[in-house]
């Protein structure tokens, strides 16, 4: 018996099984399925949309004979989303959970302590967190290694690892982790690979297709894109798995509301819609940004750019780009905070993937639990901005920036007359 072997059954973990077959391809396209997956009409009114079930308990017909028991195992509204976004992201099996960090934290359940898990380096902040203050507190040990080449995924590989965790594109700086070189040799070594697809969504990307194991999203984001429901998702086509889960849901309790449910369902109506102006309003603030380097702008970060290091990779592994653009200001802090007070149409705040756009800065907001050195060594420096573009008029948006940029960085030098010189 392998070491890896015994140190599974020393853990009582099983190694990662040889990955499910896909299920067969849909039978409908991406935006049929988002209206009609878990959305059957209501067959004691005929009611076209499910209705909203508040219950905390049911009837049940006899002892154990019920088809809902008690709504924290299980809700109508509940099992409607949790079939779209299994339907969506090309699984067998889908879960709600109350956040996106509630759903990290479930996945992570399914791990023994003494269990090892590789992340990119470059995760959410929350996520660093878990996996450092929290999974690390119960004997869950993680290594964050850089996977921009998915080979330094061999070298990182213990007897006791059992996961891999990887974000493509990553938060904020927007690297791609290719999902099926790492799930070739993660599989190989018995390891269960994990996706944070929020960034891109399902319909960008069905990490299940590439070969991850699990694909989770931060719901509060583009699945739900109005920004009234906080909530996370997990697909994934393993019964194995599905079954871990299913029992950490109910067990853990940190389950989503009917209501909530109810929204992020009709926000799944129209993610195919709101998919596609996001990223064509983000490739022209892109193309807009990358003409204002170096006077205004000193980088520009974006998949759909040709100048991304990446680009290739997520024009084979993505079905678009995204609606996420990053970007360093020519300035300090001190530049970026004008930047950022000035903005009009882009509010000043955490989060994404709402249909209104958003700027921020990781390095002091959402990246700020993580040390300098490593804020450094990610690049996240003081004047990388974060956008979330939204669905507004390009026009407008583009015009919300130019103000704010030449604004902002005219108080550091003459850039902002050069620029329009240059114009």
């Amino acid at each position: 018996m392998s070491p890896a072997n015994t140190a599974a059954q020393a853990l009582g973990v099983a190694r990662a099984p040889s990955p499910a077959p896909p299920p067969p391809p849909p039978q409908y396209g991406f935006g049929t399925l988002a209206i009609h997956a878990g959305s059957d009409p209501d067959p004691a009114t005929g009611a076209v949309i499910p209705p909203l079930s508040l219950s905390t308990t049911f009837k049940q017909r006899a002892v154990g004979d019920f088809v809902y028991e008690y709504s924290r195992s299980n809700n109508p509204n509940r099992a409607h989303l949790e079939a779209a976004i299994a339907a969506l992201e090309h699984a067998a099996h889908g879960f709600a959970f109350a956040s996106g960090s509630a759903t990290t934290a479930t996945v992570l359940n399914t791990l023994a302590p003494g269990a090892h898990v590789i992340s990119v380096n470059d995760v959410y902040g929350g996520t660093h967190r878990y996996l450092n203050k929290v999974a690390s507190s119960v004997g869950v040990e993680t290594t964050f290694v850089d996977l921009a080449d998915a080979a330094s995924l061999r070298d990182a590989v213990r007897d006791n690892t059992r996961m891999v965790w990887i974000e493509t594109p990553t938060n904020p700086t927007l690297r791609l982790v290719d999902i099926a070189a790492v799930a070739e040799i993660a599989h190989a070594a018995g390891l269960f690979v994990v996706v944070d697809n929020t960034f891109l969504s399902p319909y960008f990307q069905t990490p299940l297709d590439l070969g991850a194991d699990v694909v989770v999203h931060s719901a509060t984001k583009y699945l739900n894109g109005h920004s009234d429901v906080i909530m996370g998702v997990a697909a994934t086509n393993s019964d194995a798995l599905a079954s871990k889960i299913r029992f950490l849901q109910n067990a853990m309790g940190a389950v989503p509301s009917p209501f909530d449910c109810y929204q992020a369902q009709r926000g799944l109506k129209t993610l195919h819609l709101r998919m596609r102006q996001h990223a064509e309003n983000a490739q022209r603030v892109a193309e807009f940004l990358e003409a204002a380097s170096p006077v205004l702008v000193d980088s520009v970060i974006y998949p759909g750019l040709p100048s991304h290091p990446q680009h290739a990779l997520a024009k084979r592994q993505q079905r678009g780009f995204g609606g996420m653009v990053s970007f360093r200001i020519n300035g300090d802090t001190h530049t970026a905070d004008r930047f950022l007070q000035r903005t009009r149409l882009f509010a000043l705040a955490e989060s994404l993937g709402g249909v209104e756009s958003l700027a921020e800065l990781p390095a002091r907001m959402t990246h700020a639990g993580l040390a300098p050195e490593e804020r450094a060594e990610l690049g996240i420096t003081d004047n990388l901005i974060r956008l979330s573009v939204g669905v507004e008029d390009a026009d407008d948006l583009i015009a919300d920036l130019s103000q704010a940029l030449e604004s902002a960085v005219a108080e550091n030098s003459s850039s902002s007359h050069k620029y329009r010189q240059a114009l």
